[in-house]
């Protein structure tokens, strides 16, 4: 098979490259993501040009004014994984699936627009965090066949290109309110696990000596452990002010305290985040201080 050759000067090629790694997008979404400077017209256009050459597809939602929503062909995700910008992301096998699309499509609209909020925040504030750097769903692994998996990981860099800025990196969820306040709160007991993760050779017991030169499974990918984010949406202030208080409770387990004097843990309302953008003070940490903070704020509170 001839693999396309999508739009070498850009536009087409960063449209198919964003479907295919954040999943789905609007054509609103994709729009402002790639393109903001130009009318959406062109967006449109080459949207369906896209879609005319096999690399994606779209359904329509049946409210909200028959809204489209656009997503990788299994071709589109085969030729867009040969480009050196997605190399090593892991497509999701149901990311060309149209009922999957369909029934994801609540959760993956709401992520998509979290990353959104980020990108114009940066663009607006003169930082540096480019469209691929919203990464959604990156497999960690914690052993015994589990593994912790974001909505999506934050690549973000506080000051413009060329100036030696800040790096900042951020696990992101995103709750819907579609599971219970303990539920989510068990996800600290994960990325606790992550925190400490320590992987052992094949075939070798764990032994002090062993574990002695060893590096937690995190440190290969990141110099520092990212920031978490919990973004609440689906529930009013009362229900938002519960999931925060489940997040706190469940810091005082010995494991997860250790690991919040660490790592910042952050939550914030959707709406707020939309409204006032996420570097705004809009953010309760879950570890100290009770003053809102922005996300961006020092790793020790």
């Amino acid at each position: 098979m001839v693999l396309a050759d999508v739009d070498a000067g850009g536009g087409g090629r960063l449209a198919l490259a964003v479907l295919v790694q954040y999943r789905m997008a609007t054509t609103e979404q994709v729009h402002l993501v790639c393109s903001p400077g130009v009318r959406i017209e062109r967006s449109r256009r080459r949207l369906v040009k896209l879609r005319g050459e096999g690399l994606v597809d779209r359904i329509t939602l049946p409210q909200a004014g028959r809204t489209r929503v656009w997503f990788p062909t299994a071709y589109g995700v085969q030729v867009a994984s040969q480009w050196p910008e997605l190399r090593g992301r892991r497509a999701s096998r149901t990311v060309s699936d149209r009922t999957a699309v369909r029934l994801r499509v609540g959760h993956g609209l709401t992520v998509t627009e979290t990353g959104l909020a980020f990108l114009h925040d940066a663009r607006t504030r003169g930082d540096v965090c480019r469209p691929l750097d919203w990464i959604p769903e990156v497999h960690h692994p914690l052993g015994g066949g589990e593994a912790i998996i974001p909505d999506a990981l934050l690549y973000y860099r506080r000051g413009r290109d060329g100036d030696q800025g800040v790096m900042l990196r951020a696990f992101v969820e995103v709750d819907r309110a579609t599971m219970g306040p303990e539920r989510l709160a068990a996800k600290l007991g994960a990325y606790a696990h992550l925190h400490s993760y320590t992987p052992q050779p094949a075939g070798r017991r764990p032994t002090a000596a062993a574990q002695g030169p060893a590096r937690q499974e995190w440190r290969r990918s990141y110099p520092l452990f990212p920031r978490v984010l919990f973004i609440l949406d689906g529930t009013g202030p009362a229900g938002i002010e519960t999931r925060i208080d489940a997040l706190r409770a469940a810091t005082t387990q010995p494991a997860v305290a250790a690991f919040v004097r660490d790592v910042p843990i952050l939550a914030a309302p959707l709406v707020d985040v939309l409204q006032h953008g996420p570097s705004g003070a809009i953010w309760h940490p879950i570890h100290g201080s009770a003053e809102h903070v922005g996300w961006m704020h020092d790793r020790h509170p």
